[in-house]
């Protein structure tokens, strides 16, 4: 479950014989596979079925969990992300992460921008002027924002929250960025211009998305992994695994079938 060798791009994580446990309930089970840089990976399958919790392995999130045991490899860039001394701080930084629910800070919308860089040490007032709006065009914002940056953030819409919140992602300058469920509680106007947004990114950044929506992850994604019970069932283009799937789970939950 390897990007095919003509992939020039190669793979920014793998994992190998990927299994977790929150106490005694095993919740991924084996998983291997890698993530093709600046492309986009859908994960998708029924709910329970491991998707977040596979996506909170690439930064660590599950250890804040208490009782959560982790075995196998997790890799970043050919760096084993559990061996001792991993610097987890800078891991998170790399390895952003967008929620289900927007989480915009209870501040400004420049300061939510800039939090990232402040918290990074960046204190020159221009950077940080360059820096926000940098990741608000990037995040397809500014236009709609640069007249009132020092406003509540918690005075935007859903959908400009959303993407407030991954300009906050962009601006600590990641490598990869996490998407969990982003759109699930988005209007249809706002989720197709969050999916816009997965498209362009992918030019510069790897994009990792959990959803619910198969037609989402047929619209938005290169490669899909379809998970069911903490297994990673099928894994490959996503034109060939809504198309031409592999495995009669895939295929079952594909057409509707499931269950």
């Amino acid at each position: 479950m390897t990007p095919s060798d003509s992939d020039s791009t190669g793979a920014v994580l793998e994992t190998d014989g990927l299994d977790l446990w929150y106490g005694s309930q095993q919740a991924l089970r084996s998983v291997t596979f890698a993530v093709p840089a600046l492309q986009v990976t859908a994960l998708i399958g029924p709910s329970g079925c491991g998707k977040s919790t596979l996506l909170r392995c690439f930064n660590r999130m599950n250890d804040l969990v208490e009782g959560c045991r982790v075995e196998g490899r997790i890799e970043y860039r050919g760096d084993e992300i559990h061996r001792p001394g991993f610097d987890v701080v800078d891991l998170r930084r790399r390895i952003g992460m967008v929620f289900q629910k927007p989480n915009p800070f209870p501040m400004s919308i420049y300061d939510n921008v800039a939090y990232g860089p402040r918290v990074h040490g960046e204190t020159d007032r221009d950077r940080l002027n360059e820096c926000v709006e940098r990741s608000l065009r990037q995040a397809a914002l500014w236009d709609e924002v640069q007249d009132r940056l020092g406003d509540s953030a918690l005075g935007l819409s859903g959908g400009q929250q959303q993407r407030l919140c991954i300009a906050r992602t962009l601006a600590v300058e990641p490598d990869v960025i996490l998407m969990d469920e982003p759109c699930s509680a988005l209007d249809p106007i706002a989720t197709a211009k969050i999916e816009d947004l997965i498209d362009a990114l992918k030019q510069r950044y790897t994009v990792i998305i959990v959803t619910h929506n198969m037609q989402q992850a047929a619209r938005v994604s290169d490669w899909t992994g379809f998970m069911y019970l903490g297994r990673l069932v099928e894994f490959g283009r996503t034109s060939q695994v809504f198309e031409a799937p592999h495995e009669e789970l895939t295929e079952r939950y594909i057409t509707g079938r499931f269950g």
